[in-house]
């Protein structure tokens, strides 16, 4: 594998930044590698105890792995629900889905080895899981689509950023296109994805953003194309595993002080989440 350089500092929200804030640092290391980076900062000057998370994944250092949840997107699924312990050597991170698809609030579907929950519609973000444990984020039907090389997609409303630019729906959006917030605040948990030109990987999530914050440090932190996944208190979450001590049951960590326990994908998931792989 070649050096893996620290990505480059993204641009806090707040200025003046302060020391460190959006400098990246290794999160997961394999072979010596930073395979997967971490930078926090401020979602705005006053809600300090509340600290964002930027992750940066090395695409061709991992594979990706969609899981239905116990109760969404519904159904019965040869996938667990969760991270059994036969499936935790090699695991680096997990992270939640998206809105719900059951009940039609993701505005899309859920699609896994051959079988959709809902539909899959043309025009929504689209996260796009590949037979070789690659992923792709995009529009679907028109940069990513259905092929012999899919087994898993999981839809979830309209793009945050595309062409390396916050769309106009950010700022124009209201609850028909961004769906409810808990107690109608603007500001919530929230958590997105985004592929950059690279074609790494990059989340954000907290537990206080707006849906400009997000879409913002998503395209600062380098993704071309980025979707929205889940928000509101229970259900964002990024967790690293830290595999040092046991291999077969590494420890799990919060990337920030996300309310769900650490453990959660350990212990079954409600709601659909993707596991991510060190590759072999």
């Amino acid at each position: 594998m070649p050096p893996i350089p620290l990505h480059a500092p993204v641009q806090p929200l707040v200025s003046p930044a302060q020391a460190g804030e959006g400098v990246f640092s290794a999160l997961v290391r394999e072979k010596g590698q930073p395979v997967i980076q971490s930078a926090l900062m401020r979602p705005d000057s006053y809600d300090t105890g509340f600290p964002v998370g930027v992750v940066w994944m090395k695409q061709h250092a991992l594979r990706f792995t969609l899981h239905p949840g116990a109760l969404e997107p519904g159904g019965t699924w040869a996938v667990p629900a969760s991270i059994t312990p036969s499936e935790r050597v090699g695991l680096v991170a997990a992270y939640n889905g998206g809105f719900k698809v059951s009940n039609g609030d993701s505005h899309g579907g859920f699609y896994l080895d051959g079988r959709t929950i809902g539909y899959l519609r043309d025009g929504a973000a689209s996260e796009v899981f590949h037979r070789d444990g690659s992923l792709s984020v995009g529009v679907w039907n028109e940069d990513v689509r259905m092929g012999p090389d899919v087994v898993g997609v999981r839809q979830c409303l309209v793009p945050l950023v595309r062409d390396g630019r916050v769309t106009g729906d950010v700022y124009n959006g209201g609850t028909e296109t961004w769906g409810f917030t808990d107690g109608g605040y603007a500001a919530v948990a929230r958590s997105g994805i985004g592929v950059d030109r690279h074609g790494d990987i990059v989340y954000v999530g907290g537990r206080l953003l707006t849906v400009q914050s997000l879409a913002t440090l998503l395209q600062r932190a380098g993704a071309v194309t980025a979707m929205m996944l889940d928000i509101n208190l229970s259900w964002p979450s990024f967790i690293s595993y830290d595999a040092t001590r046991t291999p077969s049951d590494p420890v799990p960590h919060n990337l920030v002080n996300f309310v769900r326990a650490a453990t959660r994908y350990y212990d079954g998931s409600s709601r659909d989440f993707v596991a991510v792989y060190a590759r072999p």
